[in-house]
């Protein structure tokens, strides 16, 4: 019988949805991170919860082929990076698996998922970087929290991450050291500064200190040190008092540089500033939003309606293949910037942004525009698509859904509801008795956004079956 804490020897079998290693003992699923399908382990049990059990690595008795020496020092203790023990097409191999797991799981559908478009960058990839603060035993810890925690792990450097992230946290670990911001506390056992965050953008670095009040000491002292570093950046500063685990609160300050940066891509003018959202890797960004026109233009529809479309871009990327597009899109910020997408772009006359619930917007739009031949673009948040616009774009009986998503469990659950594996029953999805969908599944094609860790992105084409 196993028992907590104790120690046991044994063959890894699985993975699980997160990368990690699956044992089997005892009637118990037994999850172990950092193990690869074949290995002999030694592990100490963490918790048991029912049939499931957590555990830890102690020790690799017989190493997979597989197995790879991890770039980052504190890789295991940080929290995030899950893949970096594995050889690289295996951690892609994991991931496709991953998402037709989900699909069988949770659609109960057994689908054919392509191989899992690879990133040119393994490392050094990501344009965004997000770095809590804490002050531990009187000294500043910048880093990543441990996993599981809101326990600060302090590093000098970060593999996924470019060069600049090593200065980045050499510069404010020396203004903090300097100025003393720890004195500074609002809160107990609570330091001023509680998060630094920086996006990278045609070239420049758009940087905020998130502090718990409207005031970071000493500004020119950080301004000199930025200065000294990097050639073209803007300092802010964020306020959050918060105690939930948002990044961000309501009001951004600037304390030098620009409000905003241009760029291009996909042949689209851009334009970010400190709120603007972007994708964390841009060569797969490139190659997933290809793949996205690709499918969504086929056809040649009509119209194409991008729904949850963000600030436009991949609206207007749509729009310079597309007759029409309307994107729709609840945050009103992000639909004022696709409107100067669309303007800057030329595309104010095939690219209409309306600010709504898309539950609210999508039949309304198709009934009054008289909408027909229509292919629809869905890229919700992690949560997936609510309800009412599954239903909305089941009555516009658009021909073609091209359905993006970074989590493959809410992905799969519409798509079984578009594919009618599932229905709803009342509050409840469930699995359909009769299986009596409107869509069949045409593709899945996983892609590589975040390399070494667990996450994937994933684009699902879905046709209309009369």
């Amino acid at each position: 019988m196993v028992t907590k804490n104790e120690e046991y020897i044994d063959e890894v079998v699985d993975y699980g949805s997160n990368g990690e290693g699956i044992i089997k003992r005892d009637n118990l699923v037994i999850f172990i991170p950092f193990c690869i399908v074949g290995e002999i382990v030694r592990h100490k049990i963490l918790k048991i919860d029912g049939n499931i059990a957590f555990s830890k690595l102690i020790e690799v008795l017989t190493a997979s082929k597989e197995r790879c020496s991890p770039v980052c020092t504190v890789f295991t203790k940080c929290g995030g990076c899950d893949l970096q023990h594995l050889k690289y097409n295996s951690g892609l191999e994991i991931k496709r698996e991953n998402v037709k797991r989900c699909f069988s799981k949770i659609a109960f559908t057994n689908v054919n998922v392509e191989k899992c478009v690879p990133s040119d960058k393994t490392y050094a990839y990501r344009n965004k970087l997000q770095l809590p603060v804490q002050f531990i035993d009187g000294k500043v810890a910048i880093g990543f929290y441990a996993r599981n925690t809101h326990r600060v792990i302090p590093i000098t450097d970060c593999p996924i991450n470019p060069p600049w992230a090593s200065t980045i946290i050499s510069v404010f670990t020396e203004y903090v050291n300097k100025c003393g911001v720890n004195r500074f506390e609002v809160k107990e056992n609570s330091g001023l500064l509680r998060e630094i965050t920086v996006k990278e953008f045609g070239g420049a670095l758009i940087i905020t200190a998130v502090c718990r009040k409207n005031f970071l000491p000493s500004e020119g002292l950080i301004i000199s040190l930025l200065k000294k570093n990097f050639n073209t950046f803007s300092l802010y500063v964020n306020v959050n008092d918060s105690e939930g685990n948002a990044i961000y609160g309501e009001n951004f300050y600037k304390v030098y540089g620009e409000d905003k940066y241009f760029s291009e891509f996909n042949g689209i003018k851009v334009e970010s500033g400190v709120s603007s959202f972007s994708q964390v890797n841009d060569g797969v960004c490139k190659k997933l939003y290809d793949t996205v026109t690709e499918y969504a233009t086929q056809n040649r529809p009509e119209v194409i309606l991008d729904v949850y479309s963000g600030a436009g871009l991949l609206t207007a990327i749509l729009a310079k293949k597309a007759q029409k597009v309307y994107g729709i899109e609840v945050v009103s910020e992000a639909v004022q910037k696709a409107d100067i997408v669309a303007l800057n772009n030329g595309l104010a006359d095939k690219m209409i942004n309306i600010c709504g619930k898309a539950e609210e917007v999508l039949p309304k739009l198709i009934e009054n525009e008289n909408l027909k031949d229509v292919t629809v673009v869905l890229d919700p948040p992690r949560k997936g698509c609510d309800i009412a616009v599954i239903d909305a774009v089941k009555k516009s009986r658009a021909k073609k859904i091209v359905y993006v998503s970074c989590m493959p469990s809410t992905l799969s659950r519409d798509v079984g509801l578009f594919i009618g594996t599932l229905v709803k029953d009342g509050n409840v999805i469930k699995k359909a008795e009769k299986v009596s969908g409107c869509y069949e599944i045409e593709k899945i094609i996983p892609f590589d956004m975040f390399p070494q860790t667990k996450h994937v992105e994933t684009v699902c084409v879905l046709n209309r079956v009369d």
